[in-house]
């Protein structure tokens, strides 16, 4: 007779990885020492891993009204949405985020990967979702419970993708469900391309912006707005412990597609709601957000001067677009001694290795947030570049050129928003760049100036059109390769 447990018995990749002290995962932190610094095994490490990309949620406002919502209301709500558990915080919130996101109606659930759950409610047997083969992993586990055929697409593949849906039943209802920026890759969907396959085949697009939206867009409403293609988006799914510095799920869209997932999603009516504090500190994290447009353009600035200060020294950071910098490693055993040793040089970043990425892809995914100072952007540059030279993941010696990255900053000039103009984030030295766009097409000389040149904002001035230099394989790792889980899914 077959024992369930005797997977878990034989279970050795975890234990292999810690007696080669390389085990990256659940590492806890001691202390938060200041908003980018923290305290592990007795050590001040920086943080380079942080969703929070606003550094919102150790601000000051977003605090004190949590202490406030837990002193009035208490720690938990001791029920589901759908009984006890709604407060009027819950309802403002909800009021709130629906006029930001420009929707009719949203609904809050208690965490983003719920909210993902939540659109499993939508379809079932006889219906088809096309998905990108790089979506999260809450939302494969969506189309899994609800019964729908699952049909994935080669990431951003959308020509892939509409001979796919040319081929479908045209009886069969039809859904397409992306990331708006995708976790590990930092890189956009292509949202406009989605949104007219949308409209040509009678499909529904819905958009996870847990990774875009608060940071992306001139008024921070995420890809779709950066795009310009809000009115082609059918759902939007947004996680709250992002750029809104908090916890919690949110789904906005058409009002009775609201009023239906309050009532058939499982994840919604079954769960606790969503606690008091975390409510109240997102919903003054979305008054930040709406009166200081500047951090994310602080962000946008750090991230771009983190990637090309990467790409200077050699590294492969991919096509993000984003405040996620990919620095691709490629051996699996290889990217968690990459890991090991960037912690042993002050820097905490994530190690996303298999099922997390494909076989062969594996990286160290970087973050800034729009606390990190200048300094600390070239710190992390640095101790990567050490790990990186040590390891032989980039030559001893930077290459002659290096193509530039621009963020995906809103298509309009940046000097106002909200009716005033943009002015640097307080507290933090350092020029803010203005460059409008997204692209990978600078290609620039690498030597210590242009590092220099970065992170103080302000771009080198020799240009030079030479052949771009990548394409480098590191060389693999030695010992066995680990792979921690099943099916490959999308970390966040």
């Amino acid at each position: 007779m077959t024992d369930i447990f005797d997977k878990c018995r034989e279970y050795r990749a975890y234990q292999t990885a810690v007696n080669a002290g390389i085990y990256p995962y659940y590492h806890p932190i001691a202390d938060w020492l200041s908003a980018t610094e923290v305290s592990i095994d007795g050590r001040r490490v920086l943080m380079a891993g942080s969703n929070d990309y606003l550094g919102l949620s150790r601000h000051p406002q977003v605090v004190s009204a949590a202490t406030r919502a837990v002193s009035r209301f208490g720690a938990t709500n001791s029920g589901s949405r759908l009984l006890n558990g709604t407060l009027t915080l819950h309802e403002h919130l909800e009021s709130r985020l629906a006029a930001f996101l420009q929707r009719e109606a949203a609904v809050v659930v208690t965490t983003g990967f719920q909210a993902n759950l939540a659109i499993a409610a939508l379809f079932g047997r006889g219906d088809i979702v096309f998905a990108d083969r790089d979506n999260h992993a809450s939302l494969a586990d969506a189309v899994q419970l609800s019964g729908a055929v699952h049909r994935r697409y080669p990431h951003g593949d959308v020509d892939r993708l509409g001979r796919m849906l040319a081929a479908a039943d045209p009886a069969a209802g039809k859904v397409i469900i992306t990331d708006g920026a995708f976790s590990t890759g930092g890189d956009l969907a292509d949202l406009p391309g989605l949104a007219a396959l949308a409209r040509a085949h009678g499909a529904r697009l819905i958009v996870d912006g847990g990774h875009d939206i608060g940071l992306l867009g001139e008024r921070g409403r995420g890809a779709p707005e950066y795009f310009a293609v809000e009115h082609g988006v059918d759902l939007v799914t947004v996680t709250l412990s992002k750029c809104f510095g908090s916890l919690g799920g949110v789904l906005a869209g058409p009002a009775e597609v609201i009023r239906y997932l309050r009532h058939h999603a499982r994840s919604l009516v079954f769960a606790a709601s969503l606690p008091p504090a975390n409510v109240a500190a997102a919903i003054a994290a979305l008054d930040i957000i709406e009166a200081e447009p500047e951090r994310r353009y602080r962000v946008l600035d750090l991230a771009e001067a983190l990637h090309n200060g990467l790409r200077a020294y050699g590294f492969d950071t991919g096509m993000s677009q984003t405040a996620i910098v990919p620095v691709r490693i490629g051996d699996t055993t290889l990217c968690l001694r990459f890991w090991t040793e960037l912690l042993a040089e002050g820097v905490f970043a994530n190690a996303m290795i298999p099922p997390g990425v494909a076989e062969g892809q594996a990286l160290i995914r970087v973050t800034v947030t729009a606390e990190h100072t200048t300094d600390q952007t070239a710190r992390i540059v640095e101790a990567l570049a050490t790990v990186g030279r040590r390891l032989g993941v980039i030559p001893p010696v930077p290459p002659a050129t290096f193509h530039a990255v621009t963020m995906a900053r809103p298509r309009r000039s940046p000097e106002t928003v909200s009716g005033r103009r943009r002015k640097p984030h307080a507290g933090r030295e350092g020029k803010s760049r203005t460059t409008v766009g997204g692209t990978h097409d600078d290609v620039l000389p690498a030597d210590a100036r242009v590092m220099t040149a970065l992170v103080d904002g302000r771009r080198p001035r020799h240009h030079r059109p030479v052949p771009h230099a990548r394409g480098r394989t590191p060389p693999a790792g030695r010992g066995r390769a680990f792979r921690f889980a099943g099916a490959r899914t999308q970390l966040r």
